[in-house]
């Protein structure tokens, strides 16, 4: 059930009734002892963060001044220091520079810190060993109030930041040092992908990745982990259809609770609980509210929980509430010739955007529920797919920004149950 909250509200009495009564923190706290390493052994040791993160969905514009002064004043505000780091890329040297002078122009103190596989020093031999350990760096970043990761091959940023016993680098920690101390770290696209412990990493396509059992080192693997245990944090979120994809890795992973965020779109994330969405688009949280069968193939999910915020819109990572945006009004459900004739099936659940307009309609029409298929129409044989059915629950609320319109709606507690189906070839025939 969805519920409102303002912050602060810890000791209210709503939130002791629904800390009393939230029964997944329990499944919580069973996660956290699945899938552990070093990195994650040293990051749950991280209880006193103060710092905030910046999880950018990818393609962030760089005339988006609503995220980038925003990326500036949780650093700290006009002249705070902010290392970009530029590790994910296949051109470090000019990407990072890039960041650096659009940093700039927003006002920080921006400066390259050299760590990529890619640098070279005079003799060919790479550089990334050495930066990680260098002094020079080390004591830069404590004078610094905030990084930047750009974006490009998350397998890169691990690789430079983790050693190979998948214990922490010495930069690493200077990066943890600032976080903890209450500095920003802030990424786009695969730098946003790192935030959390368990990270996607060669994953194929979200069909692909559903079609087949999600394996550690193969489509995912360690992140860094900034955002805490038991959260998979995921990026191109709604462009691609990726919210898919997150759930088997979700279910095999025991991980609860899922937070993925679309391009040119920026969820903030305070102390480790506290995140709001800012941007052009919007943010999905996904809730496992019951452990699902991960041994059971091919997937498939029961009961689980489906939320779509955007602009202004806030949520609480502990307590599951949510604070919708103070422009946006709820939606007040009236029968329409056009909302009855909306349609209960989407052909393709992945397309670009398509599960964002499914949830809008939904929540605006009198259905009760809609579905969506993914499934590859190019196979010339039968072929695994998998419905998607949404149905509006007890607790399913709308509401919508009358002033900016279809980017800012907020859609809260959708059940979300998924099930294989078999796609029979061919689809359709000519009717003669």
């Amino acid at each position: 059930m969805s519920l409102l909250f303002q912050f602060p509200f810890q000791h209210s009495a709503v939130f002791r009734i629904i800390k009393r009564f939230t029964s997944w923190i329990s499944y919580a706290g069973i996660a956290l002892c699945l899938f552990s390493s070093p990195v994650r052994a040293e990051a749950n040791a991280d209880t006193q963060v103060k710092g905030s993160l910046a999880i950018i969905g990818g393609a962030l514009r760089y005339d988006n001044s609503t995220v980038w002064q925003r990326i500036v004043q949780e650093a700290g505000g006009q002249g705070a220091r902010i290392a970009v780091i530029p590790a994910a890329s296949a051109s470090p040297e000019r990407s990072g520079q890039h960041l650096v002078k659009v940093l700039k122009q927003y006002g920080a103190d921006a400066y390259l810190l050299p760590l990529s596989i890619k640098y070279l020093n005079e003799d060919g031999q790479q550089t990334y060993f050495q930066v990680a350990r260098d002094p020079l760096w080390l004591d830069q970043l404590k004078n610094t109030q905030a990084v930047y990761f750009s974006g490009g091959d998350q397998s890169r940023i691990t690789k430079v930041l983790i050693n190979e016993d998948g214990s922490r680098t010495p930069l690493l920690e200077a990066i943890w040092d600032l976080y903890r101390r209450g500095g920003l770290i802030a990424g786009t696209s695969a730098g946003a992908a790192i935030m959390s412990e368990t990270m996607f990493s060669n994953a194929k396509s979200v069909l692909h990745t559903l079609q087949n059992k999600v394996k550690v080192g193969r489509e995912i693997d360690q992140g860094l982990g900034f955002i805490g245990p038991n959260i998979l944090v995921d990026q191109h979120l709604i462009i691609r259809g990726r919210f898919a994809r997150m759930l088997p890795v979700m279910q095999s992973q025991r991980i609860p609770l899922g937070l993925g965020v679309d391009e040119n779109t920026a969820m903030f994330i305070f102390q480790q609980r506290f995140m709001e969405v800012v941007g052009y688009k919007g943010a999905i949280v996904l809730n496992l509210n019951q452990p699902n069968d991960s041994k059971r193939s091919p997937f498939q999910m029961q009961n689980a929980r489906i939320h779509y915020l955007s602009d202004g819109d806030k949520y609480d990572l502990a307590s599951h509430l949510t604070t919708p945006s103070p422009e946006k009004e709820l939606i007040q459900f009236k029968h329409s010739e056009e909302l009855d004739q909306q349609p209960q099936m989407l052909s393709d659940i992945l397309a670009n955007s398509a599960v964002v307009e499914l949830l809008s309609h939904l929540i605006e029409s009198p259905a009760r529920s809609m579905k969506g298929l993914a499934f590859d129409p190019r196979n010339k044989q039968s072929s695994l797919g998998f419905e998607f059915q949404f149905a509006k629950t007890a607790g399913s609320q709308g509401y919508v920004s009358s002033r900016t319109g279809m980017d800012a709606f907020t859609v809260l507690d959708i059940r979300l149950d998924v099930r294989p189906v078999k796609i029979r070839k061919p689809i359709y025939q000519n009717f003669n």
